[in-house]
């Protein structure tokens, strides 16, 4: 017992299945909020005639010519997606994060909550992340909402006429760039929110503290901003690889450094940040979200479960 004493005590961790479940709680309240946004950031990546002025005109375009009911275009897919794949990225970062955790005092460096949230971000985005968007993106970019007019009828339908037309891995087109954009975003994301967490608000995790909603949407809005200025050019280039249907012949991107020379090439540098801004004032505000209901989850868990706080 003596020698057990002067040891150096693990850090308590909260089970990966809990922090599936906060993630997967946040997704659905933060898929409600945003589709109009994520709408008008698809419809500004596909534009290549300069057809949208903008995010206002773009987004008042879809109104006057489409009706109010397109800006939730893809709604059902994106939030199935959004919940699982928040469910996977919460859990698997956990699951990463306990294997690289030191095993006598269960502390995690700063390398390792990299690699545990790039771990993440890969695992989410071949699992969940690119079939689901290219079915999303597919959907989003038809204009109209007369059924008979539309190629695609809805989620189910869509993704049978691409298995049909394309074969099984036409679900997985724009894999490459979707791997390296979650990769980095999640690499980046799990470790400015923790980063935040400690620096603004003195939370650990594990301590038994509940973060208030509003402070973590800060921390998560903040560590939400710099995950698409990096990764710009993945989303804008995994977009046009998903969008592009095999069907009418020979496409136009033969895969991602392709799809990246020839929009240089074809449009410019700046447009491999196409729709940079729709996306800031989408994924910062959803992470923001996002975070405020996984904290209340996960805080809860901490205090009534890790530290026997009566409820």
């Amino acid at each position: 017992m003596a020698e057990n004493e002067g040891a150096p005590r693990r850090k308590p961790t909260i089970p990966p299945y809990v922090k599936a479940v906060s993630g997967s709680i946040g997704g659905i309240v933060e898929a409600s909020s945003l589709q109009p946004i994520d709408v008008i950031k698809t419809r500004l990546q596909l534009d290549r005639s300069g057809a949208y002025k903008g995010i206002i005109h773009c987004g008042t375009t879809i109104v006057r010519t489409e009706g109010v009911r397109a800006l939730w275009k893809g709604l059902t897919p994106f939030a199935t997606h959004l919940t699982l794949k928040y469910a996977l990225r919460m859990g698997s970062n956990a699951v990463f994060q306990a294997a690289f955790k030191d095993p006598e005092t269960g502390a995690l460096s700063n390398q390792a909550r990299i690699l545990s949230g790039f771990g993440a971000g890969v695992t989410e985005a071949l699992v969940i992340v690119t079939p689901f968007e290219v079915v999303k993106i597919r959907l989003q970019q038809q204009k109209g909402l007369a059924s008979d007019l539309l190629k695609y009828k809805g989620p189910i339908h869509c993704a049978r006429m691409i298995i049909r037309e394309e074969g099984i891995l036409g679900l997985w087109a724009g894999a490459a760039p979707t791997v390296m954009r979650n990769g980095t975003n999640q690499a980046a994301m799990f470790t400015a929110k923790n980063a935040f967490d400690r620096i603004l608000w003195r939370k650990h995790e594990g301590d038994g503290g509940i973060l208030q909603p509003w402070q973590s949407m800060i921390s998560g809005f903040l560590a939400g901003t710099a995950g698409p200025v990096c990764t710009g050019p993945f989303d804008v280039v995994k977009t046009r690889l998903m969008a592009q249907s095999k069907s009418g012949g020979q496409p136009k991107y033969k895969g991602m450094m392709h799809a990246i020379r020839t929009i240089y090439a074809e449009e410019g540098l700046l447009a491999l940040w196409k729709g940079l801004l729709p996306r800031l004032m989408r994924i910062p505000p959803g992470q923001a979200i996002m975070w405020a209901v996984a904290d209340q989850v996960t805080g809860f868990y901490e205090r009534h479960y890790m530290h026997q706080v009566p409820l």
